[in-house]
């Protein structure tokens, strides 16, 4: 197990007329390796979360245990579980500072205690990684496009080698083709180096494509935690907390409605056009006739 949420409750403005209660008695296990995203609407908590989950914020009870130790125990060395529990924030200018691409993404491992040469051999392995061209390391982060930020700023968490990546809204304000690039080789990633995703989102399609494990945050506490598919069954109970299922989830309770046979329960495309076929299959759909199964 690599982190572990005991009854963790945090409020912000403690004890004034300002008080809010951000999180309320969180539970919560992540295994090491997991695909896991996170929804919420805006002021759900989700935020507040994932910033217990490399010791950004204390909370105000409850415990955070990384392999299985109090990260807020006095002598725990939290500068070293922020190398190795990773968050890119949602704006990622706010991660970068150097006068090159390079220099930026070298700053992570040297500061854990890697040479120059080291560092620069991390920094040109992760660029490449998250898909930022050569062409590019000597320009200044500031000239970037918001796309090629969000590369940059992923690359400058991976070059220092986490174990888990937390990435908070990493496609916010992309166009879909920059979108699905970047959650492509965040896919990719996962697999290649077998490190636990958590992937905060509002795109209820991206979760349904890329994830595993879905949890949904609602007033503070977690309101589901199962498979996407599971977890988007539930649509008019997350639609009653300003949140949704995939487009196609509706299209398919749509169709079901009309008399076909589909499983309403499928979130993504892929899943649906092969329900849908099998569906027109069985009903002997002249749609189907004439080698039009293509």
């Amino acid at each position: 197990m690599s982190i572990e949420l005991k009854n963790i409750t945090y409020t912000y403005s403690p004890g004034t007329a300002y008080e809010i209660h951000a999180l309320k008695d969180i539970n919560l296990e992540i295994p090491d390796g997991q695909f896991i995203g996170v929804i919420g609407h805006t002021g759900s908590g989700k935020s507040t979360l994932i910033q217990h989950l490399n010791a950004l914020i204390r909370p105000t009870s409850g415990s955070v245990l990384y392999n299985g130790e109090d990260v807020w125990e006095e002598k725990y060395d939290r500068r070293k579980l922020r190398s190795q529990v990773g968050l890119v924030f949602q704006y990622p200018e706010h991660q970068l500072f150097e006068s090159d691409v390079l220099s930026d993404v070298c700053f992570g491992p040297m500061n854990q205690g890697m040479s120059r040469e080291e560092a620069e051999a991390e920094a040109k392995k992760a660029l490449l990684q998250v898909g930022f061209k050569e062409k590019n390391f000597s320009k200044s982060p500031f000239e970037l496009s918001g796309g090629q930020k969000k590369r940059v700023a992923i690359a400058g968490v991976l070059a220092m080698n986490p174990k888990i990546l937390i990435l908070d809204e990493p496609t916010a304000g992309l166009d879909p083709k920059g979108r699905d690039e970047i959650l492509d080789q965040i896919s990719e990633l996962h697999k290649a180096r077998g490190i636990t995703i958590i992937l905060v989102s509002h795109s209820m399609e991206d979760v349904a494509k890329y994830v595993e494990r879905l949890i949904v945050v609602n007033r503070g506490q977690i309101a589901f935690d199962d498979t996407p598919r599971e977890v988007f069954s539930h649509y008019q109970e997350l639609e009653a907390m300003g949140l949704a299922a995939p487009q196609i989830t509706y299209i398919m309770h749509a169709l079901k409605q009309k008399g076909l046979k589909v499983d309403p329960n499928a979130t993504t495309v892929e899943e649906a056009r092969d329900d849908i076929l099998r569906a027109l299959k069985e009903a002997g759909s002249p749609l189907l006739k004439g080698g039009n199964e293509k």
